[in-house]
């Protein structure tokens, strides 16, 4: 069974930082894509960073230049650096596994979210 924990959310100032990590755990042989989403309350959860297994990485325009992806592909972790950070960057931050693949297959994953709160 695969495993997605993330951690390092919580509450920050606005201008402040964070980094949110995500580690995948399991029989794991290899993962395609990682990703983070956000949803914020009352709106549909979106697409906040990617990054291939190659490292190729995209970002929604709201973040770009302020927001980060990176991953470790021996640990099967990623990572997102969140610098500048505005009071709509407010939202549950969903780390996502593409195309993961194990003995069984291949699927997708989801983490449980983690809150981040910017505070004006």
């Amino acid at each position: 069974q695969v495993q997605l924990v993330e951690s390092g959310g919580g509450l920050v100032q606005a201008g402040g930082s964070l980094r949110l990590s995500c580690a995948a755990s399991g029989s794991i042989l290899g993962i395609n894509a990682m990703a983070w989403y956000r949803q914020a309350p009352g709106k549909q959860r979106e697409l906040v960073a990617v990054i291939t297994s190659g490292g190729s990485t995209d970002y929604a325009d709201s973040v770009k230049g302020r927001f980060t992806i990176s991953r470790d592909n021996a640990k099967n972790t990623v990572y997102l650096q969140m610098n500048s950070l505005k009071p709509e960057d407010t939202a549950v931050y969903y780390c996502n596994a593409q195309g993961v693949f194990t003995l069984r297959g291949k699927r997708d994953y989801w983490g449980q979210g983690t809150q981040v709160t910017v505070s004006s």
